[in-house]
C-alpha cells in the first residue's frame, strides 16, 4: 500500500502562527521534486508543541492541497490514546491516505500495553494506520513480537521502525511476512533497510532534497542496487549534520537557509542552533551545493 520516499514534513512558522502560505509551498515543492507520499504532523512537524486545532488543520490543509496526487499518511500520534483516537478520526475526516501512531511517551507502558493501545485505536478509527517506533525520543522500544500481534489487525498495514536496528528491521519482517510494510524511519540506514526488505522511508532529509530520496527510491525499484547506494552514500554528509542537534532544528534551519521557507520560528522549548553547529550545517550545505 505505502512504498518510496516519503517526507516527515516540517511546519513552518510566522509571528507564533503556522504559516500556511510557506506550508503549501513546500507541499508544491515536494509533489514537483518525486516525493511520492507527505506526512504532516509528525515528530519533525513539532506536533509536540502545536495544539491540537492547529494539528487538525494542518492535516486538513495539506491533505486538501496534496488533493491525492500523492499519499498523505497524517500525524495522529499522542501518549493518551483517547487523544490519538480522536486524532486519526481527524485525519479520516480530512482525507488522508492513513495515519502516523507513534508508541506512547513518557508514560511508558508494557508491551501489553502498546498492543492495548494500538488495537483500541485501530477499532475506533477505520483508517490505515503506520505505527512508529522511535524508542530514542518515547522510552519504549515497540519488541518485533509485539509489531507482529498488531500486524493480524486488518488496518495495521505497516511499520515505521527508527529503533536504529537493522536486526530489529529484519525480525519484525520475519514474523509478519510479506503482507507487511517497514518504511526506515532514520535516514542514516534508509538503504540497509531497503536491502532487507523494506519498502522505503519516511524522511527528515527529503525536506531539502526530495529530489535525492525520490531517486534512491527509484533506482531500488528498478533494480539499480549500486545506482541506490551511491546515492544513499552521497546523502550520509546532510543525514550527519540534519541530526546534529534535535530534530527538527537542523534540517528546518537548512530549509531556510535554502529558501524553502521566508521564515525561521520554532515552538519553545525548541531554540536556533548554536553558532558553532550552525558553522557546520552550513558548511555541509555548501559541500553539498544547496547554498552558496
Amino acid at each position: 500500500m505505502f512504498k518510496g520516499s516519503f517526507v516527515a514534513l516540517i511546519t513552518p512558522f510566522k509571528n507564533g502562527k503556522v504559516n500556511y502560505e510557506s506550508l503549501e509551498k513546500l507541499v508544491e515543492f515536494h509533489i514537483a521534486n518525486g516525493t511520492q507520499g507527505i506526512v504532516p504532523m509528525g515528530t519533525t512537524g513539532e506536533s509536540a508543541t502545536v495544539s491540537h486545532e492547529e494539528h487538525k488543520e494542518i492535516v486538513r490543509f495539506v491533505t486538501s492541497k496534496v488533493n491525492k496526487r500523492v499519499k498523505v499518511i497524517a500525524g495522529s500520534g499522542s501518549n493518551s490514546t483517547s487523544e490519538a483516537i480522536e486524532l486519526a478520526a481527524e485525519a479520516k475526516k480530512a482525507g488522508a491516505d492513513a495515519h502516523l501512531s507513534i508508541t506512547p511517551y513518557y508514560n511508558k507502558p508494557t508491551q501489553d500495553g502498546l498492543i492495548l493501545h494500538f488495537t483500541e485505536i485501530a477499532k475506533a478509527v477505520d483508517l490505515p494506520m503506520v505505527v512508529y517506533n522511535v524508542p530514542g525520543r518515547t522510552g519504549v522500544n515497540m519488541l518485533p513480537a509485539t509489531v507482529a500481534k498488531l500486524a493480524k489487525i486488518r488496518n495495521i498495514v505497516a511499520l515505521k521502525e527508527a529503533a536504529g536496528s537493522v536486526k530489529q528491521v529484519m525480525e519484525v519482517l520475519e514474523l509478519t511476512g510479506p503482507d507487511f510494510t517497514v518504511l526506515s524511519g532514520e535516514d542514516f540506514i534508509n538503504y540497509p533497510i531497503l536491502a532487507v526488505g523494506g519498502k522505503g522511508f519516511i524522511s527528515v532529509t527529503a525536506n531539502i532534497v526530495p529530489k535525492r530520496l525520490a531517486d534512491c527510491w527509484n533506482l531500488w525499484e528498478k533494480g539499480d542496487v549500486e545506482g541506490a547506494k551511491k546515492m544513499h552514500y552521497s546523502l550520509l554528509p546532510l543525514h550527519r549534520n540534519l541530526f546534529i542537534e534535535t530534530n527538527p532544528i537542523p534540517v528546518k534551519t537548512a530549509a531556510f537557509l535554502m529558501g524553502l521557507i521566508d521564515s525561521l520560528e520554532f515552538r519553545l522549548p525548541l531554540c536556533e542552533m548554536s553558532p558553532d553547529n550552525l558553522a557546520k550545517l552550513k558548511d555541509t550545505l555548501k559541500a553539498q551545493e544547496l547554498i552558496k
